[in-house]
């Protein structure tokens, strides 16, 4: 996951790093690199102090890119932090830097873990990375199964996600169990 990390720091790192004056030509890769960062420790932070509902928070609508969003807010002030003390950039530039790009590696980062069509991100990958294969795995994919609908996850609408879910998720893609199950019973 830190690499596709990287990949989305790099692709959004153009305006708000490279183009800006404030910060060196020579740092800029180091810049970028320490948001990706910034943003992988910010997160286990968050889950390892219990921060579970914050992050699922995170995956529901359209709220990632919202410098409002308390999880938004807080990796931005680490990223902010770090702008300063390790690159000497003043309050200002680091304040813009980290309040522009965070955002957007966020909200790229949620829409690719959302979207069925992109492999690059998965919701279950993002969790493993970043709480360590701990136990709070379960805890954090209880969460979503909890929030299930808001990931698409739930097939059936029913307000769960459950094995219901799976089956109608492989009798919707034609074929598979459904298909075999309807030769068994002559459907």
């Amino acid at each position: 996951m830190f690499e596709q990390l990287i990949q989305l720091a790099q692709q959004h790192g153009n305006e708000s790093v490279v183009k800006n004056d404030a910060i060196p030509n020579e740092q800029n890769e180091a810049v970028i690199s320490e948001a990706s960062s910034s943003i992988f420790i910010g997160l286990q932070k968050i889950i390892s102090e219990g921060g579970v509902d914050q992050l699922t928070g995170l995956f529901q609508g359209n709220n990632a890119q919202n410098n409002s969003n308390p999880l938004v807010q807080k990796l931005t002030e680490q990223f902010k932090g770090s702008l300063g003390e390790k690159f000497g950039l003043s309050e200002g530039a680091a304040s813009g830097v980290a309040g522009n790009l965070i955002p957007q590696i966020i909200s790229s980062l949620i829409n690719k873990a959302k979207d069925p069509n992109d492999s690059s991100f998965q919701i279950s990958d993002i969790i493993t990375a970043i709480s360590g294969n701990s136990g709070q795995n379960s805890v954090i994919m209880d969460a979503i199964s909890k929030y299930g609908g808001q990931f698409g996850l739930d097939q059936n609408t029913d307000g769960k996600v459950d094995i219901n879910d799976a089956m109608a998720a492989v009798t919707q893609k034609g074929g598979g169990l459904g298909s075999i199950f309807g030769k068994l019973f002559g459907k």
